[in-house]
């Protein structure tokens, strides 16, 4: 079973069942939608001309701009509402713009100001609002009329009307498509690598604080000690020199290990194989490493792809009971590609709390896909994909 880590789209999946000459529930949904489109029509070209007509009168003077940018924002609150009534009674699924950000987010009044003014979300609600009335007017008309002369074609008429609202709500109250996605889906990147960041800053201190601080406070403590005992007791002040000592030995080691936590030194000086094959060595399975690239990839690609590996050989030791392992890189065209497989039990899930799901969320943040395919007792293989970007020049040396 493949596990993919990435949204998918239901578009078309919100289609109504066929007309059927009886009144199903999904024909009365339409019949009150329908009904109740000529009193929030009235409510929508009111406030919409209204809106539009005074700040606009306003524009010569100070408060004329900020005013149409108020009022813009309040188009988009009825467009949510609107967007709200055809998902309930019409079965439209369409997903919420982004909102625009307010002044502090913006840089400032004027950023946001310019940004409120110039939202194609909040102008196209201000259309639908326009032509909703004269449609509002035809809807109730005809579906009140045809509850009583027309009643064995009325779910025909019903949803050649709703079909039509359906279309209206799709093309004037949707999002601005590909653009809106890629907006969320930044911000949502923006949010995992934040989150990500402040954790590993956290995972720092916390093995300073316990690890190596500890040591080396005990280490000053136990050097006071001895420096005390050095003219009374020289050879309890020499065991205490030792004890200090292997405390250093333990300390570096510690240090050592938190430096190659945070970016090891031999993927910086040699490149992802020989920062792969060191990360194989310490795996307590047999592991391949095949790396071919034409080039280095740029520095933040190359770390997400070592600890990627890194976190994926750990899981191995831990979780696989595997005999063998292998760990494949590769370019292929516009990505850069890595398998990690082994032969052990199989049955590895992205929400096993593993690591897995931080990775695939590191991954997403710079357009990465991350896949795992892990039949019960048949190993498990892991894909993951990501951008490629040219390593830049490095600065000349003086």
């Amino acid at each position: 079973m493949t596990a993919r880590m990435h949204t998918t789209d239901h578009a078309g999946d919100d289609r109504p069942p066929p007309v059927r000459p009886a009144f199903d529930a999904v024909t009365w949904k339409e019949i009150v939608h329908l009904l109740v489109n000529l009193p929030v029509a009235v409510v929508g070209f009111v406030y919409t001309v209204s809106m539009v007509g005074v700040s606009g009168g306003l524009a010569v003077t100070a408060v004329g701009l900020p005013l149409l940018a108020c009022g813009l924002f309040l188009s988009r609150q009825l467009g949510r509402l609107d967007r709200a009534r055809a998902r309930v009674l019409l079965g439209v699924r369409v997903e919420e713009p982004t909102p625009i950000p307010g002044p502090k987010r913006s840089g400032g009044f004027f950023p946001w100001l310019w940004t409120s003014l110039k939202d194609p979300v909040a102008w196209r609600t201000v259309l639908y609002g326009l032509v909703r009335l004269p449609w509002g007017v035809l809807t109730f008309t005809v579906v009140l009329t045809g509850l009583f002369v027309l009643w064995p074609v009325l779910p025909y008429v019903t949803r050649l009307l709703a079909n039509a609202d359906r279309a209206m709500v799709r093309g004037l109250l949707s999002p601005s498509d590909d653009l809106e996605r890629r907006i969320a889906e930044l911000e949502s990147d923006r949010t995992v690598v934040v989150d990500t960041s402040a954790a590993d800053l956290r995972r720092i201190e916390r093995d300073l604080h316990d690890g190596a601080q500890a040591r080396l406070v005990a280490l000053a403590m136990g050097l006071g000690l001895a420096k005390e005992k050095l003219l009374a007791d020289p050879e309890g002040a020499a065991a205490m020199v030792d004890e200090a000592h292997g405390e250093v030995k333990l300390a570096l080691q510690e240090l050592r290990d938190l430096a190659r936590g945070i970016h090891p030194a031999v993927l910086t000086d040699r490149g992802l194989d020989a920062a792969l094959s060191s990360v194989a060595a310490r795996c307590l399975v047999p592991v391949k490493v095949a790396v071919d690239l034409p080039a280095r990839p740029a520095e933040a690609i190359e770390g997400i792809a070592y600890f990627v590996v890194s976190e994926l050989l750990q899981n191995v030791s831990k979780h696989a009971a595997a005999r063998g392992a292998a760990v494949e890189v590769w370019r292929a065209g516009p990505r850069l590609l890595i398998r990690v497989s082994d032969d052990g039990r199989g049955g590895a899930r992205p929400e096993g709390g593993s690591g897995m799901a931080g990775l695939a969320e590191r991954l997403g943040a710079v357009d990465g896909v991350f896949v795992v395919d892990s039949p019960e007792g048949r190993g498990t293989v892991v894909t993951a994909e990501l951008p490629w970007r040219d390593r830049s020049a490095a600065p000349p040396r003086h």
